[in-house]
């Protein structure tokens, strides 16, 4: 639980705070029992007289107890009343415990009693004293008895008030701890590159921002109101056991022994799936998210009920273990229940033959009862929150896993910043690059240069590392051999947010957000008008915004859906036009276009990024047969390199790829 006590630290005061308050919540709690008792034994048995020494005292009584004293106590007793008629009343400056000594010392051996005894005979001659003296006892015992429910009530409120705030404040804590935890977890993720991506899936990188954060949320709460109070109100407890009765102690020994067994036992079975209904809370979500994604293609294929049986699996696992795992902690509380009430019943068999016998008081008894259900209740909030921690340390140590990932691509101890004169530039030296635990080179030996001004494309079939080649010069992998220099400077030396504060690049997959079109045309950028409208000109994207509700403020949806295939592209490229970075990357950004949208984008590229390196990696010869330079890559390796007639004359993978989509006529052109 590292995780979570490091982010408490940040609200430290708050948590001391929270103690404080538990602490003063404990010391009424604990203090309500010895109420009840005093109420019971002072209030009701003893007539409201708390204390076995005569305030005041007929003549006669008083030469008995003088009668009953040697010389030298009778002198102290006598001293310590003032004589007014025939009444002797107690003076203000007596040692009034020592009065109270001498005169059950002297009950006791009279009747030969234990000093328990005694002090209740005393009490009761006391009581008979002064109805005998006209004092109305009947007023003192409910005067007694109304001020101890005062009391006690007002130790309740003060509980209750204590409990709220500190509910309250818990909250407060546990809010800004999951608010953090989600916030570290995003700021992290972002700054994943793709070997990281494809060590978590999505899908498990949500939930762990959601379900896992609430778990940690969740406990953080009962950890606070719990685990400090728990173990005071259980010492503060066993104290006043101990304080009240030792000899119905072994009652709750067998109580607490009773629910380690039971909580042991359950700890056994429910732990392990606990662990497991995390990961299959993953795979379902897995499910949803591709299931959701792919709903056309479900459609198209007419697999609905296909689909519905692979769902309904996984939903089956997630179920059958949360019925295992719920109906076990709910069996918990029945059986803690009748734990207690065991124990109540011990406790009220051995405490009724202990008063037959003399030895314990009733009141004694009903706060030994009141102390044993607060001490059990203790030990149960304890145990109960053993069995949530461990439940938040397996959703801990997943999000622990995201934030403490190592990043494969971080800033250098020393960066650099390009002088300027290499602006736009980007050469690769001998790179090679191989994907994790591959078999073989994704990339082998590539070398060339792209200078502002030139269009580079990139052409080869499926599988020849293509799109592997951008993602190195964008650097969401690092090289694994060789070199990539942008502006002059091996990309390795400069920050990576610097890097891609000089390329604009448009994916594979146009990728849009929630928003309006200028909002995803300005993506990163202050919204500027005449730059928005100038990038969608270029695009070939101002016709069709033009035709939308609202124009440049029309709503897109998440993931444009609400737009076709060739818009997203053009809104895509538009947002990379917008950036005014010197390089300029297309990642077969043109596939969805059609002849026409195609030829008129790549006319106006090629005027108004006049001073941009622009690369295009593409699947159709007609995208670039107008490029200045033309890489053909195949299996990794760079088998073509020229202009277009150039590789129609020197390279057969070349004059394949154009065979297959240009006549004879558009290939002599």
């Amino acid at each position: 639980m590292r995780l979570l006590l490091n982010y408490l630290s940040h609200s430290k005061m708050f948590v001391l705070l929270i103690i404080l308050l538990l602490m003063g919540k404990a010391i009424a709690d604990l203090a309500l029992p010895s109420y009840t008792s005093n109420i019971v034994n002072v209030g009701i048995q003893q007539q409201g007289i708390e204390h076995a020494i005569f305030e005041q005292l007929g003549e006669t009584t008083y030469q008995k107890i003088i009668f009953m004293l040697d010389e030298q106590q009778g002198l102290r007793f006598s001293d310590a009343y003032n004589r007014s008629g025939s009444i002797y009343y107690l003076n203000d400056f007596s040692d009034r415990a020592e009065i109270e000594r001498i005169t059950v010392n002297a009950f006791a051996m009279l009747t030969t009693m234990d000093e328990d005894l005694a002090t209740q005979a005393v009490i009761a001659s006391i009581a008979k004293e002064y109805a005998s003296l006209g004092v109305d006892v009947d007023t003192m015992r409910l005067r007694y008895i109304l001020i101890s429910g005062l009391k006690m009530l007002a130790l309740a409120f003060t509980s209750i008030v204590l409990s709220i705030l500190v509910s309250f404040i818990a909250a407060r804590v546990a809010a800004k701890l999951g608010k953090e935890l989600r916030a570290d977890q995003f700021a992290k993720i972002l700054s994943f590159s793709r070997p990281e991506m494809d060590t978590f899936s999505t899908a498990s990188l949500i939930t762990r921002s959601t379900n896992d954060v609430q778990q940690i949320q969740m406990s953080s709460v009962m950890l606070l109101r719990i685990v400090f109070f728990a173990p005071i109100m259980a010492i503060g407890g066993i104290l006043r056991v101990l304080s009240v009765q030792t000899t119905l102690a072994w009652t709750i020994g067998v109580g607490v022994a009773a629910i380690f067994t039971i909580v042991g036992i359950l700890f056994a079975f429910v732990m392990p799936k606990f662990k497991k209904l995390q990961t299959l809370i993953d795979k379902t979500n897995l499910v949803m998210r591709e299931r959701l994604s792919g709903l056309q293609v479900i459609r198209a294929f007419g697999t609905y009920r296909h689909e519905q049986r692979r769902f309904d699996k996984a939903n089956k696992e997630v179920t059958e273990t949360s019925l295992f795992v719920n109906r076990a902690m709910s069996a918990m509380m029945p059986l803690m229940m009748l734990v207690m009430n065991i124990i109540t019943v011990l406790i009220l068999y051995n405490g009724a033959h202990q008063i037959d016998a003399g030895m314990m008081q009733v009141g004694d008894m009903m706060a030994f009862m009141q102390y044993g259900m607060q001490i059990l209740m203790s030990f149960l909030m304890i145990t109960m929150l053993s069995i949530m921690l461990p439940r938040a340390s397996v959703s801990a140590t997943r999000i622990q896993e995201v934030l403490e990932t190592p990043l494969s691509i971080t800033d250098p101890e020393t960066t650099f910043v390009p002088d300027g004169s290499q602006e736009g530039v980007v050469e690769f030296k001998h790179v090679g690059f191989s994907y994790p635990e591959a078999d073989s080179k994704a990339l082998d030996d590539i070398s060339f240069k792209a200078t502002p001004g030139t269009t580079l494309a990139i052409i080869g079939s499926t599988g020849s590392g293509k799109s592997t080649l951008l993602n190195l010069l964008v650097r969401f992998y690092d090289t694994t051999e060789g070199t990539v220099m942008v502006e002059g400077q091996d990309i390795k030396t400069l920050s990576p947010r610097h890097i891609r504060s000089r390329i604009g690049y448009v994916p594979q997959k146009a990728i849009l957000f929630s928003g309006t079109v200028a909002s995803n045309i300005a993506f990163g950028i202050e919204e500027d008008p005449e730059l928005i409208q100038r990038a969608a000109t270029i695009a070939q994207a101002s016709e069709f915004i033009g035709q939308m509700p609202n124009t440049y403020q029309a709503s897109i949806s998440q993931g444009g859906t609400n737009v076709s295939g060739g818009q997203r592209q053009r809104v895509a490229i538009a947002r990379a036009i917008a950036a005014k970075r010197p390089i300029l990357i297309f990642d077969d950004s043109f596939s969805a276009l059609d002849y026409r949208t195609d030829t008129a984008l790549r006319k106006t590229l090629k005027r108004a990024l006049s001073q941009t390196t622009v690369i295009i990696v593409a699947q159709r010869i007609s995208t670039i047969v107008h490029a200045d330079r033309i890489l053909v890559l195949e299996d990794g390796k760079i088998v073509g390199d020229g202009k277009h007639k150039e590789l129609l004359a020197s390279c057969a993978v070349y004059r394949q790829i154009a065979s297959s989509q240009l006549s004879e006529k558009e290939m002599d052109l």
